[in-house]
């Protein structure tokens, strides 16, 4: 999917991961234990935003921001 049409709203965080594990490191940045936890695939990132008081826009530009990178990035 391209970047422009990325719409992680109704994408869970462990798929989000899957996807584009260049992401992990957006999670972990932001203190957020959702590498690797069992609830990853039932949350979307507005429910995982709103565990960690964390602003929802902010958090996706960062993760459209780390998808962008690695989609620049050599294989």
């Amino acid at each position: 999917m391209p970047t422009d049409q990325m719409d992680t709203t109704d994408l869970m965080v462990s798929e989000i991961m899957i996807r584009w594990p260049q992401t992990v490191g957006v999670f972990i940045e932001h203190g957020m234990l959702c590498v690797g936890c069992p609830i990853g695939p039932f949350h979307t990132i507005a429910e995982a935003c709103d565990i960690y008081n964390l602003d929802k826009t902010a958090f996706e530009r960062a993760l459209a921001m780390s998808i962008t990178a690695g989609e620049d990035s050599p294989p």
